[in-house]
């Protein structure tokens, strides 16, 4: 892990446009009935996610070094816009290197500023709101000029311009392709997310297949599989090759996989759980990489 930084798909669990990028599909002869994923998320109560990563590095002749970080977040959805606010604030973040507690800077910045999004009434993410509130919060952890070790680095990961593109990227890497459309069982959907192996950027397709339901303590649930795609198949459908593109077409990570599980409700949107590990090799070079989230508790509706 780099000193004092969560990994980005940890932090913001979570285009401009504002309309569903896909249309429903109906489901082939003999399949189960669809379920309707809706964009109906729980207005104004609280949804409390525990949030864990462990990430792995093996160099060729050296020992593996094994990092971990772990949070808990609080997300509030406003009706705002015609669509939704989004608000998430971050509790209690831990990070360990080797099985040691270690300080985290940004951890630090995390507690001290609220992250804001608007989506669309669909759940198509607009803009990130108020971005500018982080780098805020990071004067008050580390002044300028005070030598503390990583801030340069915290400080470009902190930055409006950074922290819109990653908020965009994970969300969409989450979502994109899965809401307001009828879900059967065994299809696909795609989108386009990343790793860093070696301080670079690693783009993967991540395919999601519908796997049916299950009943879970938030409600009637879809279940999905997760895995990797590191080339675009020889006969891509057109949707693949739609997520791709519009995600500026990035040269794909070759010999990179990973596995994982996708859990939400339909009657009402709450991730419920997401289980995704990933493993890149790359210049003797192994990385891997397990992200977790899993919803804990929904605050109950008031008087």
């Amino acid at each position: 892990m780099r000193t004092g930084l969560l990994w980005s798909c940890l932090l913001l669990s979570l285009g401009t446009g504002c309309t569903s990028r896909y249309p429903p599909l109906n489901p082939a002869p003999g399949l189960p009935p669809p379920v309707r994923l809706d964009f109906k998320p729980p207005v104004d109560r609280l949804l409390t996610e525990s949030v864990r990563a462990t990430r792995t590095l093996q160099r060729e002749g050296q020992r593996e070094v094994r990092d971990e970080a772990a949070f808990t977040t609080e997300t509030r959805f406003t009706p705002s816009d015609g669509g939704w606010r989004v608000t998430q604030s971050v509790r209690t973040p831990r990070q360990a290197h080797d099985g040691q507690d270690v300080p985290s800077l940004s951890g630090a910045v995390l507690e001290r500023f609220t992250l804001r999004l608007q989506l669309a009434a669909d759940g198509t993410f607009v803009k990130l709101v108020g971005a500018e509130a982080a780098q805020e919060a990071l004067r008050q952890v580390a002044p300028e000029a005070t030598g503390v070790p990583g801030l340069p680095e915290v400080e470009r990961f902190f930055s409006p311009e950074a922290l819109e593109i990653r908020t965009r990227r994970e969300w969409e890497a989450k979502y994109a392709g899965l809401l307001q459309r009828n879900l059967v069982e065994g299809q696909r959907t795609w989108a386009v997310d990343s790793v860093d192996v070696n301080g670079q950027e690693r783009a993967f397709i991540l395919e999601r297949t519908v796997q049916g339901t299950r009943l879970t303590a938030f409600g009637d649930a879809v279940v999905m599989t997760l895995q990797c795609l590191d080339a675009l198949p020889p006969k891509a459908p057109a949707e693949l090759r739609a997520a791709w593109a519009e995600a500026g077409s990035p040269e794909l990570a070759k010999g990179l996989t990973c596995e994982g599980e996708q859990v939400v409700t339909w009657a009402r949107f709450i991730p419920v759980r997401r289980l995704l590990k990933v493993k890149a090799v790359e210049a003797g070079t192994t990385l891997t990489l397990t992200t977790e989230s899993q919803a804990e508790a929904l605050q109950e509706e008031g008087p």
